[in-house]
């Protein structure tokens, strides 16, 4: 505390004596992709804007591994960035090392805790005080249906519960049409997994099952039925799945190859992008039975302890800048996310991102705001990867039981 306030003091004389307050800021991450590239250089203007020096270190790779091999060295040589996303559970890791920095004053300045869900706000904290700025909501539970394959497949609205998809299901394949588009990677399987036993069970018995791993819901009568669709909704992809990226299983979409996609609302980036329109091209629904539930991915920033007083307000700037209503706009129109942040307008953002808003706001109050296992946002990841690859095993070989399935999860749960 007492070198924080020399610091404070050094700062007010730097301000009073005249002096710019402008420091450097080193943001680390791997949005690299067009879209993502694109809102990264929106935060470096507004950064610029109020005269820092932006540092950009992008490392490539869309799930961050690369990114978190880098950050690991640097903070252990004592050379940590201003900023470095990474999300979920890995915050919680970050901070029980003591290397980040508590930003409740500028938290409280800007009343993050009035405009966060505190589902949402509690990740972005450790014992309390906020050490990361989220900057999106990803929707996980969405189900993408392509308008030409269902047509001519003569379906006319998107599956509302598991039955009718699996009656939508037959009629693609009647069609001489893949009816799902799926891509062989172990989180692509535990999305399509997850949703499926968020739609079978229902919000509560997907926090104790998936959340809190609770032995008894792992084990119950919900949680076979669950694998029993998991392996139905198998029957329907095609041969070539296993290995596939998920946006090209998106493409099978796009062409009209395919009917439907269990994949988060970064999938609309690929129908943006290939010039398709919402609700004309290609529809979108939250996931047979979760129309109530919404599984969050939200990305965020973790903030590193810093001895420099200039950087200090650099970063406290760049905080404020993540979870302002300028960059939350346009970051979100490019990613394809919503805006983490409550009571944003919405009349730039198209149906997917009007309906997915909506059912942001109405699921924080109804307990069916869930977090996403599948993208690291609920439980450690040792305990993640094993469970994602019994999951896998289980998609891939149809000798493994239901019951033998059952049984590995709750070991790997353990």
């Amino acid at each position: 505390m007492v070198k924080l306030s020399k610091l404070a003091a050094a700062a007010a004389l730097c301000a009073i004596g005249g002096l710019a307050a402008a420091g450097e800021v080193e943001v680390l991450h791997y949005w690299t992709s067009g879209g993502e590239a694109k809102s990264v250089a929106e935060l470096k203007k507004i950064m610029q804007a109020k005269g820092h020096t932006w540092k950009d270190f992008a490392v490539a790779g869309g799930g961050g591994d690369s990114a978190m091999t880098v950050l690991k060295s640097r903070v252990v040589s004592g050379n940590a960035p201003s900023a470095a996303q990474v999300k979920g559970p890995a915050i919680q890791e970050w901070a029980g090392e003591g290397v980040l920095a508590n930003m409740d004053a500028v938290a409280k300045a800007e009343k993050w805790d009035a405009v966060l869900p505190k589902v949402v706000a509690d990740v972005m904290k450790y014992k309390g005080n906020y050490v990361a700025a989220p900057v999106n909501v990803h929707r996980v539970n969405w189900m993408w249906g392509s308008a030409e394959a269902m047509k001519k497949a003569g379906i006319a609205t998107m599956p509302k519960t598991w039955d009718e998809f699996f009656v939508d299901a037959e009629k693609l394949k009647a069609a001489g049409l893949i009816p799902v588009a799926h891509g062989g990677q172990n989180w692509q399987d535990f999305t399509t997994f997850e949703s499926v036993v968020l739609g079978v069970g229902g919000p509560k018995f997907y926090q104790e099952a998936m959340v809190k791993l609770d032995p008894k819901a792992l084990s119950s009568d919900t949680m076979k039925k669950s694998f029993e669709t998991f392996r139905k909704i198998k029957s329907y992809t095609d041969p070539a799945a296993p290995g596939r990226d998920w946006n090209l299983a998106t493409t099978m979409l796009i062409q009209g190859k395919a009917g439907f996609q269990l994949m988060g609302d970064w999938a609309k980036g690929e129908f943006l992008a290939a010039g398709k329109a919402p609700g004309k091209d290609f529809m979108c629904a939250a996931a047979p039975g979760t129309g109530n539930a919404f599984t969050f991915n939200v990305d965020s920033f973790i903030l590193f302890k810093l001895k420099d007083a200039n950087a200090q307000k650099a970063q406290a700037d760049l905080a404020a800048a993540i979870m302002g209503t300028e960059f939350q706009e346009v970051f979100n129109l490019n990613k394809g996310s919503i805006p983490v942040r409550l009571g944003m307008k919405m009349d730039k953002f198209d149906d997917c991102g009007k309906q997915s808003a909506k059912d942001f706001v109405d699921s924080a109050k109804s307990g069916g705001l869930v977090p996403s296992i599948a993208h690291g946002m609920a439980i450690a990841p040792a305990v993640e990867g094993a469970i994602k690859d019994v999951v896998s095993q289980f998609w891939n070989d149809d000798k493994i039981t239901v019951a033998d399935a059952m049984k590995r999860i709750a070991t790997a749960a353990k």
